[in-house]
C-alpha cells in the first residue's frame, strides 16, 4: 500500500477509534466486553480479539507499524462505519450494539 493509502487509513482509524488505550483495555477485561459480538467454538469474540490488537496499535509508533496493522486498521474502520449504520433506536447506553462498538474502539456515547 501507497504512502498516501496508510496515510488515509491512520487518520480515518484515529477518527474514529476514540477510546484510550487504558480506557480500551479496562473495558476488554469486563464480561459485558466478553459477552459482546460473535464467539467462535465459544471462544473468545472476533471483537474482543481486535481489542486487544487495537491496543497493540495505538501504543506503537506510526513508523513501526506493519502492512498487517494497517490491514486490522482498515478492517476496524469498516467494522465501526458499517455498524454505526445500524443504530437502534432508544438509549443504547447498555445494549450489545454499543458493546461492540466498544469492542472495536468506539464508544458511540463519548
Amino acid at each position: 500500500m501507497s504512502g498516501d493509502g496508510h496515510r488515509e487509513t491512520w487518520d480515518d482509524f484515529h477518527e474514529l477509534v476514540n477510546m484510550t488505550p487504558a480506557d480500551l483495555e479496562k473495558w476488554l477485561a469486563t464480561d459485558e466486553s466478553k459477552d459482546a459480538g460473535q464467539h467462535r467454538d465459544g471462544g473468545e469474540s472476533t471483537g474482543h480479539a481486535s481489542g486487544r490488537r487495537i491496543v497493540e496499535i495505538l501504543r506503537s509508533r506510526k513508523g513501526d507499524l506493519t502492512d498487517d496493522d494497517y490491514a486490522h486498521m482498515r478492517k476496524v474502520v469498516g467494522y465501526v462505519r458499517r455498524h454505526l449504520a445500524q443504530q437502534p433506536s432508544g438509549d443504547v447506553t447498555d445494549t450489545k450494539w454499543r458493546h461492540s462498538l466498544m469492542n472495536w474502539g468506539h464508544d458511540p456515547l463519548a
